[in-house]
């Protein structure tokens, strides 16, 4: 995910802020190379299919270079000789070999063609064997703008972290920086780091082997793994574990915390077993049995590396000690353990394609939060939670980005992304039903990656409702449809303004202290009632908005 970078109303953070997600200010932009290079899956990418990366990194904690080797296994799907990979300045690409021989390579700013002597055999597999060093950017603000965190835990030690989802995992190793394809064998990740320190990574720990004055943590993924999930995570770790019965047998679980803050460790995170009782019961099972789960400290707010999610909300509930929805039933639960988990099924499992399409991570995932609340402390808690998180909304831009540039859609793809979800539960009219859906969307799209197309289509499959109209306004616009009504007596018409053509999601009305659902379309319809109308309202767990106007 990104993270959410939020001061609450009312709330001071060193300074009162409006109540923005994290900044994406965008205005007539203009793309450049590099972004075509970066955001589209170019004809050097095409080609072929990463199978898997075996990638060894040396962190020096003292002087901060790293250096490393990666070893690309890939599928050659159709012909080629040009293959490009992706490695962001001060970084350098020192060599290239395949086959025990040096390989030409030609780079262009953060794209680097590698240009191959052996013949690629479509259906064939082959390795690349790509060494690297250099001094890894520092993340200006974790984790938002991105990179290596290099702090010190409270007696000295260092405490190192890598977050690169926005900035791209190409920032400190070589891979195929793009979301569309990642290695269908998973990852073996080598991190050397000083002996007296603890190097955590993702998946499960294989083994350990000791140097002079080194130790190498040798870490497997065995499941597809996105690259901005791949992190390093260094300091005086401690680890604690116990086993959670879910519903594919028995899921290990590992939280690896500063040795400081393992008594408050152990009780925050107690949190973690309700947490994937109420998601496996909404999304179906964890997608990543055979990696554990791990929560692991950081000296940041917190991301959903996969099989690896990292914790820095200083032991405390809601989002560092506040509520986003205002209602206090964010304070009910520790923001970062329950939304970057929910991001395993949200991003991990289910993986956009173009980060355009990123609501799917960050909508669902925020979406998450509520159905949690819902899970442990019923309907109208989760309701009244989604609800409160809407004041978050700014409709400055479309959910939706602009694909094929690396550029995402408005940060409104968190809670406008979780009020639209919460909509549609409404639209279904049939709770069980909303939730296979939702067990659906995991299943059908289990570890792949996908376009907001797919999901759209499938939710409109599945519910049997033809949203067209719906994705078109919610995704793609910024109008909040809006229902204009007037009343006369016994009489209400109303009708929808601010709405693209054909535009008519019933919603249902509370005239009278009575719910009946209505039908708006952009024409005047009326209905009446049996006694004069003393009230007409939406139900608020419909996100459009209302105004009474004056009858001419």
């Amino acid at each position: 995910m990104h993270c959410i970078s939020i001061t609450p109303l009312g709330q001071t953070c060193g300074a009162i802020l409006a109540i923005l997600l994290f900044t994406t200010t965008v205005a007539a932009q203009t793309y450049t190379r590099q972004d075509t290079l970066r955001g589209s899956i170019t004809p050097e990418r095409a080609w072929w299919d990463v199978q898997h990366y075996d990638l060894s990194v040396t962190v020096n904690p003292d002087t901060k270079p790293i250096s490393g080797v990666n070893i690309l296994t890939y599928k050659v799907l159709q012909e080629e000789n040009v293959l490009q990979i992706d490695l962001q300045p001060p970084m350098k690409l020192e060599e290239v070999v395949q086959e025990g021989e040096a390989l030409r390579v030609t780079s262009e700013g953060n794209a680097h063609f590698i240009h191959l002597k052996q013949e690629q055999q479509p259906g064939k597999d082959y390795e690349l064997t790509l060494h690297f060093s250099g001094m890894p950017r520092t993340a200006r603000n974790a984790p938002w703008d991105g990179g290596f965190s290099w702090k010190e835990d409270s007696n000295g030690n260092p405490f190192i972290a890598t977050s690169n989802q926005g900035i791209g995992a190409s920032i400190w190793w070589p891979n195929k920086d793009h979301a569309y394809d990642e290695p269908d064998n998973g990852l073996d990740l080598r991190i050397t780091a000083p002996a007296n320190l603890v190097a955590v990574g993702n998946g499960r720990l294989l083994d350990t082997i000791a140097q002079k004055n080194e130790k190498t943590w040798h870490w497997r993924v065995v499941n597809p793994i996105n690259n901005y999930g791949v992190n390093i995570n260094i300091g005086d770790y401690v680890r604690f574990s116990e086993t959670y019965n879910g519903l594919k047998g028995e899921l290990d679980l590992d939280y690896w915390v500063l040795r400081e803050n393992l008594s408050k460790a152990k009780e925050q995170f107690k949190q973690v077993p309700k947490m994937l009782e109420a998601f496996e019961h909404w999304f179906g099972p964890y997608p990543f049995y055979e990696d554990s789960f791990k929560l692991v400290e950081v000296p940041y707010l917190g991301m959903e590396h996969q099989s690896s999610v990292t914790y820095g909300n200083k032991y405390q509930n809601g989002y560092l000690g506040n509520d986003l929805s205002g209602t206090g039933w964010g304070l009910k639960f520790d923001f970062i353990i329950i939304h970057e988990a929910g991001h395993e099924w949200f991003a991990n499992n289910i993986t956009h394609i173009d980060v355009a399409d990123m609501w799917i991570h960050e909508g669902f995932t925020a979406y998450s939060e509520n159905l949690y609340l819902d899970y442990h402390f019923g309907k109208e808690a989760s309701s009244a939670y989604v609800i409160g998180t809407r004041r978050a909304v700014q409709n400055d831009r479309p959910i939706i980005g602009t694909y094929g540039v690396q550029q995402e859609g408005s940060s409104d793809m968190y809670y406008k992304g979780a009020n639209i979800l919460h909509t549609l539960r409404q639209l279904v009219e049939d709770d069980g039903k909303w939730r296979e859906i939702l067990r659906g969307l995991n299943e059908t799209f289990y570890h792949q990656t996908v376009t907001s197309k797919q999901v759209e289509e499938y939710i409109s499959e599945v519910s049997g409702i033809d949203l067209t109209e719906f994705w078109e306004q919610y995704l793609r616009t910024v109008e909040i449809p809006k229902i204009e009504y007037k009343i006369s007596e016994k009489t209400v018409a109303y009708r929808y303004v601010n709405i693209v053509e054909n535009f008519d999601m019933p919603v249902i009305a509370i005239v009278n202290d009575s719910e009946q659902w209505i039908y708006p379309t952009s024409q005047w319809k009326s209905i009446t009632a049996v006694a004069p109308i003393s009230n007409f309202t939406i139900k608020d767990d419909f996100y459009v908005e209302s105004e009474k106007v004056e009858i001419p």
